[in-house]
């Protein structure tokens, strides 16, 4: 799949991502991205942060591709029983730990647990060795009963702006290598 066919949906997590992240670095770049616009970043919703990201999947005219980082993971997987429109496949990064109960602020646990059934679609979960928001054999765990291609990248804190990961031309590389395959 090329970007042209696809409406690449970014999610971000708890508090969105600034100018420096690198998820609002590829959002300008790629010609069919666009933000996910929750209401509130900072007293994230479930069920609101669920059906905003279910209407726009729902309103793509295109097939969805969902490119999400921390709470934006626990929002998609949360919300597959919304999708009324095809989603090609989903690459998540940093996914917390929702089911976490010394995790903060403490309604980001409502977030969770996940649900642990196979994805209906392709994905891949890249994980951070030292992410203060997941250990990562949970991170590997949750990957694996999704069937998601589980990524190591290593020593990464959150794999966001404030951990050095900006431009992340790794990440760029992985999210071209994994939608050329779907």
């Amino acid at each position: 799949m090329k970007v042209k066919d696809a409406e690449i949906l970014f999610v971000s997590g708890f508090k969105d991502s600034g100018p420096e992240h690198w998820m609002s670095r590829w959002c300008e770049r790629l010609s069919t991205g666009r933000r996910v616009d929750q209401a509130e970043w900072n007293k994230p919703v479930r069920e609101n942060w669920v059906q905003t990201l279910a209407e726009t999947v729902n309103s793509a005219e295109r097939p969805a591709v969902i490119v999400a980082h921390s709470l934006g993971v626990a929002t998609a997987v949360q919300a597959l029983d919304k999708f009324e429109k095809p989603v090609a496949g989903a690459f998540f990064v940093a996914p917390p730990d929702v089911a976490n109960a010394s995790i903060r602020p403490r309604h980001l646990q409502t977030f969770g647990p996940y649900p642990r059934d196979p994805l209906p679609f392709p994905s891949v979960t890249i994980a951070s060795r030292n992410d203060p928001f997941c250990a990562f054999e949970t991170a590997e765990d949750i990957a694996a009963a999704w069937g998601s291609l589980f990524i190591d990248a290593g020593e990464a804190g959150h794999i966001d702006d404030a951990a050095g990961y900006g431009p992340w031309p790794e990440g760029s590389m992985a999210f071209a290598s994994f939608l050329s395959r779907l």
